[in-house]
């Protein structure tokens, strides 16, 4: 059955009702614009689930045309300068068909919609582009960047649909190609991860962060995701305290402007146990979605969760209070250092 009002209203109903995930992404956190890549790829992930698990929709194609993208600003991402046949929009919907399909050349696109006149109507094609038009706007007019987010897309979308039960016009990668397969002979080790850490702050920052907000007010000349790349700065190291490591992240950091150790410990002290366990409950959700693509996420795994408890700090913390951030009550039983659930 194709989709019809009645069951895109019940898709967006139920996304507006998800306390983990705000739709549209570019209006829920300041990372993002109305240009930002990846907040697209955040809308097709989030959109997609619901769709392909209503009953009304059993095929990828009317997803591909029906995807809202009024609100993305392509120019950003457009290498043509002045009047172009196509809009960029467009273009992005018959390469996100294109490569949904996995058709390798544009010929097999254009015989598609050739023999599909609905589908070019749907989609606002007036008349169906030659090959070579179609060639020049995936190599020369889109850029990199964007050829990513098309094809992070169509893998998101076929996987989405497969889990549903979708039928999908080709198997999906569960691995992305944009990151490759550089170490998966092996599991990296604490310095490689070092080595990488501002590329994880910025793939943590893109999924996790928009989850989590610091109530300061108005006039703050320190972007409040400053905040949240100094803490994921902490905690991708060992014995580090945040004075010390707040002086550290100011010549790692590419940020002109960064937060003290003490501006830190006073923000996060300002957030109530409940605003936490929210924020964290939101980013879990955003993670879980997110690694729902993976291969790895379907294999059986271990969680460990770390219950120690060291000997409370009981002496004179006068002229240490920046550095002994409080006490802890000394347990009543022996803990286990560690339990594990497979």
């Amino acid at each position: 059955m194709a989709p019809t009002r009645e069951s895109r209203s019940t898709v967006f109903r139920e996304i507006a009702q998800r306390s983990y995930a705000d739709w549209p992404t570019n209006e829920s956190s300041p990372l993002f614009d109305r240009s930002s890549l990846p907040a697209l790829e955040a809308d097709v992930r989030l959109v997609a689930e619901p769709w392909f698990q209503h009953d009304d929709h059993e095929a990828v194609e009317p997803f591909v045309h029906a995807v809202p993208l009024a609100y993305v600003q392509f120019d950003a991402h457009d290498r043509y300068a002045g009047s172009t046949s196509y809009e960029m929009e467009t273009l992005f919907r018959l390469f996100l068909l294109k490569e949904c399909h996995g058709w390798d050349h544009e010929t097999a696109l254009v015989e598609y919609l050739t023999k599909h006149p609905d589908l070019c109507e749907q989609i606002g094609l007036n008349s169906v582009p030659d090959q070579s038009t179609l060639w020049r706007s995936w190599h020369q007019r889109f850029t990199t960047e964007l050829q990513d987010t098309v094809e992070t897309a169509a893998r998101t979308i076929l996987i989405k649909a497969q889990n549903a039960g979708v039928t999908v016009p080709r198997e999906p990668e569960r691995q992305s190609r944009r990151h490759g397969d550089e170490h998966t002979d092996s599991d990296p080790d604490d310095q490689t991860i070092l080595k990488q850490v501002q590329t994880v702050t910025e793939r943590v920052s893109d999924v996790a962060f928009p989850a989590f907000s610091l109530d300061r007010g108005e006039g703050c000349e320190i972007h409040e995701n400053a905040y949240w790349d100094l803490q994921t700065y902490l905690g991708l190291r060992e014995n580090l305290a945040v004075n010390e490591g707040a002086r550290s992240f100011i010549h790692e950091s590419n940020r002109e402007r960064t937060p003290l150790g003490h501006a830190h410990r006073e923000h996060i002290r300002d957030l109530s146990i409940e605003q936490m366990r929210e924020m964290y409950r939101q980013a879990v959700g955003r993670l879980l979605h997110r690694v729902a693509e993976t291969e790895q996420f379907f294999r059986a795994g271990i969680v460990a969760i770390d219950i120690t408890e060291d000997d409370p700090f009981t002496g004179d913390r006068t002229g240490h209070e920046d550095e002994i951030i409080g006490r802890r009550r000394k347990p009543t039983s022996t803990p286990t250092s560690g339990r594990q659930f497979s």
